[in-house]
């Protein structure tokens, strides 16, 4: 008797786009990680990324993506066995770890939401979107070294100074590419601008106010990051979250200087060193 044909393996729904840790702002799991904690960080940011890739996709509709989004987090879940390599992983990471899966399930939700909204009405609402787009990577990062819920507010505005930052670098990309824009509407209404003028080759004046807007905006999320590092006992971890506090101070100021229509408006290596000797600080 013919032994029944094997069940054919689900569909991979990943596509990954090339980008990996390096092309982050921040540091994504590195030598200041404890060395048994890496692979877990590596494990939860591939899965974001391959999220990410997914929602960013010029070539998937917003029904395929979001299909796709479910299936990560079907196999996330173990509903599914296969077809999200990343979310096998991660799975396998938090079993091993014990850190809830709804960091990673959350950052999903924001996923969710770029495959079908396109623009931000407010600041409010970006800020809302930067819970889900951003806040559960930091929580993820604490509860792994399992440190105090007293971390989160601070980690939580750390972490949506850095996605705000990263809006503002990529604007004019995201408008072209994907026509989608962050810059918050109504503060473009009050300067008598719309998303269109975000697709000028330069900024206009106007424009130029609703960036130190959003930049004052995060001067404030940036102050209160500060105390990060203040309350997470782990050192190594401690001077990771200074070092990137640095970071993003740093490219707040780089940002009121730069055009970021005009060119991609970056960290240099000075910045990182400057940044990696005023965090040492915290290692004692």
């Amino acid at each position: 008797m013919a032994r029944p044909a094997p069940a054919a393996a689900a569909p991979d729904v990943e596509a990954w786009s090339g980008k990996d840790r390096g092309d982050e702002n921040f540091p994504v799991g590195s030598w200041l990680i404890r060395k048994e904690l890496r692979d877990h960080v590596h494990a939860y940011y591939a899965f974001a990324r391959n999220a990410d890739d997914i929602s960013d996709s010029s070539t998937l509709s917003s029904e395929q993506k979001i299909e796709r989004l479910n299936a990560m987090e079907e196999v996330l879940m173990g509903a599914r066995a296969e077809g999200s390599p990343s979310a096998v992983k991660l799975r396998d990471s938090l079993a091993r770890s014990g850190v809830d899966e709804i960091h990673a399930r959350e950052i999903l939700v924001a996923f969710r939401q770029d495959a079908l909204k396109n623009r931000y009405a407010n600041w409010g609402e970006l800020m809302h979107y930067c819970r889900y787009s951003a806040a559960p990577v930091g929580r993820y990062v604490l509860d792994l070294h399992g440190e105090d819920r007293a971390t989160w507010d601070p980690s939580d505005a750390l972490c949506a100074s850095l996605q705000v930052l990263n809006h503002m670098q990529d604007c004019a990309k995201d408008l072209r590419d994907l026509d989608r824009c962050y810059i918050p509407q109504d503060w473009l209404t009050e300067a008598g601008l719309s998303t269109d003028d975000v697709a000028r080759p330069e900024t206009v004046p106007a424009l130029r106010t609703v960036f130190d807007r959003m930049l004052d905006a995060t001067d404030e999320l940036n102050r209160v990051a500060a105390d990060l590092p203040r309350r997470v006992k782990a050192r190594r971890l401690r001077v990771e979250t200074a070092i990137i506090c640095g970071l993003a101070r740093r490219l707040t100021a780089h940002l009121r200087g730069g055009d970021p229509l005009a060119t991609r408006v970056k960290l240099t290596k000075a910045d990182f060193l400057a940044a990696t000797l005023a965090g040492l600080r915290f290692a004692v």
